[in-house]
């Protein structure tokens, strides 16, 4: 339960605070060196899903040289990012967060883009007593039952329910396709949560699934054009989730294509080319959108600083993490890990997509948006709600 008492809190704050002075958990032993707070990146720098890793790295980075130090007890410290690549890997994942605790020593950690991987660091950051706030992994399981994990985005229980509803209610299908890609935790799950909310509403779904790395997609789709489905939702790695939905198109299938939070990447279009137009998405950010007083400026900035282009959700996401945990740093008075872990869970944060208030499973309430590719970008479609 991330439940924490105000004076419990309190109380280890006092306490914290006093030991930092005397050279507490994740402070360096000399003067100089400990006017540096670390705060660890968990990553997918390489492999299959580095490409979502590296926008989020970009908020974290933009986040970081905007506000490049805290404040502790009336002292400034610099705020260093320490990255860890996970290399798309669930074992590499808790290797990288096993080293930024007990080699790094970090403060907090932020990461990591992708349930897969952030399952994969599940057990280390639950026993190793550093709070790790995820940007944008999805999978409830994430943070179940486990008091240092936390995360800034909506939950794949909302984000299958809003788009199941969306598609059963808005375009008015009652067929779907539906496809898993096996071994990864974040497909899996919000597969099977668009599958039970749309079967609830009434809706018939047919079902086919295929391997992370699988480039041919031809007996998946021969199997469910037979059926001729109204929609197709195809939550997954961007890489795969974009080869099937133009092998599916030039194979003469015509109906709504359908996805998660993932498809967010330059990389969904290049692969998907012609015909990933018009595929549709749930997304936690849409520039235009107003989802917090900040919103606006942190656009602005971001536009003005890279050419007119717009920030992604993962962005917006990144940046939201630093901050959170920059703000419970200070809240905290403390670089003390613990300290900093409870001050996070007692967060009342507003960012850039919106407001953050932990549940008792770190999760927070967030709003969702549906985004769309046309004429090669990204843009606004329309508001999703899982009712």
């Amino acid at each position: 339960m991330k439940k924490f008492m105000a004076t419990a809190l309190v109380a280890a704050m006092s306490l914290t605070a006093m030991l930092t002075g005397c050279g507490s958990t994740g402070e360096s032993a000399s003067s100089d060196a400990g006017d540096v707070v670390k705060i660890g990146v968990i990553q997918p720098i390489t492999g299959s899903m580095a490409a979502g890793g590296a926008i989020q790295i970009e908020g974290i980075e933009l986040a970081n040289s905007e506000r490049p130090t805290v404040t502790v007890d009336g002292k400034e410290y610099k705020v260093e990012l320490v990255k860890a690549d996970n290399k798309s890997d669930k074992v590499e994942a808790a290797n990288a967060a096993t080293k930024l605790i007990e080699d790094d020593q970090v403060t907090a950690m932020i990461g990591s883009y992708s349930s897969t991987p952030s399952l994969g660091a599940y057990d280390v950051i639950k026993n190793g007593n550093v709070a790790c706030v995820g940007a944008s992994c999805t999978n409830p399981a994430v943070t179940e039952g486990n008091d240092n994990y936390f995360r800034v985005c909506f939950i794949d229980p909302y984000q299958g329910k809003a788009m199941a509803n969306y598609a059963f209610k808005k375009l008015g299908a009652k067929t779907a396709a539906v496809t898993t890609e096996q071994g990864n935790d974040y497909s899996v799950g919000l597969a099977q949560y668009f599958k039970d909310e749309f079967e609830a509403l009434g809706g018939t779904v047919y079902e086919a699934a295929y391997q992370t790395g699988d480039q041919d997609f031809n007996a998946q789709i021969t199997a469910l054009k037979a059926n001729d489905p109204d929609v197709y939702f195809v939550p997954g790695n961007f890489t795969e989730a974009a080869m099937f939905i133009k092998q599916a198109k030039q194979a003469g299938v015509t109906a709504q294509m359908l996805g998660g939070d993932t498809y967010e990447v330059q990389e969904l279009i290049d692969i998907g080319g012609s015909e990933i137009e018009g595929t549709m998405f749930s997304a936690f950010f849409d520039p235009d959108s107003e989802l917090s007083p900040l919103t606006k400026d942190f656009v602005q900035k971001y536009r003005d600083n890279n050419n007119g282009k717009d920030p992604s959700s993962e962005t917006a996401l990144g940046y939201d993490a630093y901050n959170l945990i920059c703000d419970a740093i200070e809240k905290a008075n403390s670089t003390d890990p613990v300290a900093v872990r409870d001050a996070i869970a007692a967060s009342d944060f507003v960012g850039v997509t919106g407001p953050v208030k932990f549940d008792e499973n770190g999760d927070p309430t967030k709003a969702a948006v549906i985004k769309k590719v046309e004429n090669g970008k990204f843009v606004y479609a329309d508001e999703i709600t899982a009712e």
